[in-house]
């Protein structure tokens, strides 16, 4: 397991780096997770005794790495949360997808049903039960003829459950890596990041802004030249 990665911290919030395929919180497999490491580093660099208070105000899918932040204290743990409830907490992700898109920037905008016994979600029509809305703005960063594939910005609108990959994937443009929704997914990493997030702070009320970018290896070999 990598050192922890730490952007910015202070007595109400710490953000973080979160590595590829490490758990958001403790899951099912046991593995290490972001909220167990961080309490622990807490614990250990202010020799706090007993239990160690972190808020997990919000999540990045196993397989997405990128910017985090967690709440040190419940009271801004309450603001941060409220924050997302109010569209007020801003995320930006790269990823790599199949194909080139038709216009280099645009906007999509679906429904999209979340399936809980599979864990997946598809796009439906407005109005269906259940359903939520989901929109986010793309922009094409470069694209390599020579294996077919698109780097994208993203600026997510709404936060839906796997919304960025199914979005993708239902024009025909799935993630490079992604093995639930991806036609070339199999034995990748998920080419998923979340590389900007921007929030106002929970006591100082100023705006924050952290950005972090994958490592160039893998499939984010691309961003090389």
């Amino acid at each position: 397991m990598e050192p922890l990665k730490i952007l910015y911290e202070d007595n109400h919030i710490i953000v973080v780096v979160k590595p590829v395929n490490v758990p958001s919180q403790a899951d099912k497999t046991g593995d290490e997770d972001m909220l167990t490491l961080i309490k622990k580093y807490i614990k250990e660099k202010y020799n706090k005794p007993g239990e160690v208070y972190l808020g997990l105000v919000h999540r990045l899918d196993r397989p997405t790495g990128g910017v985090m932040v967690f709440a040190k204290t419940s009271k801004s743990a309450s603001r941060l949360s409220e924050q997302i409830r109010e569209n007020k907490m801003h995320k930006k992700y790269l990823c790599i997808v199949d194909g080139k898109l038709e216009k280099e920037k645009g906007t999509f905008k679906d429904y999209l049903l979340k399936n809980e016994k599979t864990n997946t979600s598809k796009v439906v029509k407005e109005g269906t039960k259940n359903a939520k809305e989901a929109i986010l703005d793309y922009e094409v960063v470069k694209y390599n003829e020579e294996i077919n594939l698109s780097v994208i910005k993203v600026d997510l609108h709404t936060g839906r459950h796997h919304q960025i990959r199914v979005q993708f994937a239902s024009r025909g443009h799935s993630l490079s890596g992604d093995q639930k929704y991806g036609t070339r997914g199999r034995g990748k990493q998920l080419a998923l990041w979340a590389y900007s997030l921007s929030f106002i702070h929970p006591t100082q009320k100023k705006e924050m802004n952290f950005e972090a970018f994958p490592e160039k290896i893998g499939s984010w070999k691309i961003l090389e030249n």
